[in-house]
């Protein structure tokens, strides 16, 4: 079979496509599910070995027996948090990414115009155009979206995956206005690239893409000013959220829907290639959805760090 992404790689699995399925992402049922995602791959022609993770941090260990063994491309079946760790093992390696999204908010996915229906997504996934990307490290594991401290640390920490299957992306807003009730500011001491700020704040987001997607809304939550390619810029974009009160977090969310990030001390933006973190008291910290530990953090890019198939190919 001949592709648009085919590399020159040679061996017995250079013509394969590997893929990571997370079995308990989104609400299908896996048997289901890899019965269809073989039909998809069969049709076209495709070759490919599936294995399923078991634990969390398992994508990334299959992800790296992957890459040493030379298969053409590693497809992600599952959320963001998935996708996560398998380019943390991707990453400035030749091998590129596809995604079939089937998690729960699939950010990444809808940033890079990839379809959610089952049969596009594996059309992308064998055909498609491999598009060079950014991404975040933070103690050597990778980030695709946005990485935070405080506030959307604890959204992501009480949407659960219990939660997340009985209610599907309302988990999210109901985790977003459970943790706006019990927001609490602290001290954030925040370095990108020798300029240091100080400031009183509930939340530091460190963004690899520059727009969120809901389920309720017909478009896009803006990170930063000019989102469109913000993940091919070199840069990370620093967001720091520092309400005085509940209705100036409704505020907060209305400037950045209007992409108004400048003139307000409640709302502060700037970009950085490195960026250190600090909060009195220590806050939680979250990657890709996934609560990781607490401040404090360092955070860097990766330029071009991966490539991923995306439309167009």
């Amino acid at each position: 079979m001949s592709s648009s992404h085919e590399r020159d790689a040679v061996g017995p699995f250079a013509d394969r496509i590997f893929i990571v399925l997370n079995p308990t992402a989104g609400q299908d049922a896996p048997a289901r599910l890899r019965r269809a995602i073989g039909r998809a791959f069969a049709a076209r022609g495709a070759l490919f070995d599936l294995v399923e993770t078991r634990y969390a941090g398992h994508a990334t260990e299959l992800t790296r027996v992957a890459v040493m063994r030379g298969y053409r491309a590693v497809c992600v079946v599952g959320g963001d948090g998935t996708i996560a760790e398998a380019a943390t093992a991707l990453a400035g390696t030749e091998v590129p990414l596809a995604l079939i999204p089937r998690g729960t908010a699939n950010q990444l996915a809808r940033n890079l115009k990839i379809p959610t229906r089952l049969d596009a997504a594996v059309e992308v996934a064998t055909r498609g155009a491999p598009t060079p990307m950014d991404l975040g490290r933070i103690d050597g594991r990778a980030f695709a979206l946005v990485a935070g401290a405080g506030y959307d640390a604890a959204v992501m920490a009480t949407a659960t995956r219990p939660l997340k299957d009985r209610w599907g992306f309302a988990a999210y807003v109901y985790a977003a206005v459970k943790a706006a009730i019990h927001a609490t500011p602290a001290r954030f001491h925040v370095v990108a690239d020798g300029r240091e700020v100080e400031v009183s704040a509930v939340s530091v987001m460190i963004a690899n893409i520059g727009e969120l997607f809901t389920a309720f809304l017909p478009f896009g939550l803006p990170l930063v000013p000019h989102p469109a390619r913000s993940w091919q810029d070199g840069l990370l974009d620093v967001l720091v959220v520092a309400p005085r009160n509940l209705p100036d977090l409704a505020a907060v969310l209305w400037r950045a829907a209007r992409r108004k990030f400048s003139g307000d001390d409640r709302l502060l933006h700037f970009q950085a290639r490195e960026v250190w973190i600090q909060a009195e008291p220590v806050v939680p910290v979250e990657i890709d959805g996934d609560t990781v530990g607490e401040t404090p953090v360092t955070a860097s890019v990766l330029r071009q760090g991966i490539r991923v198939l995306t439309p167009g190919g």
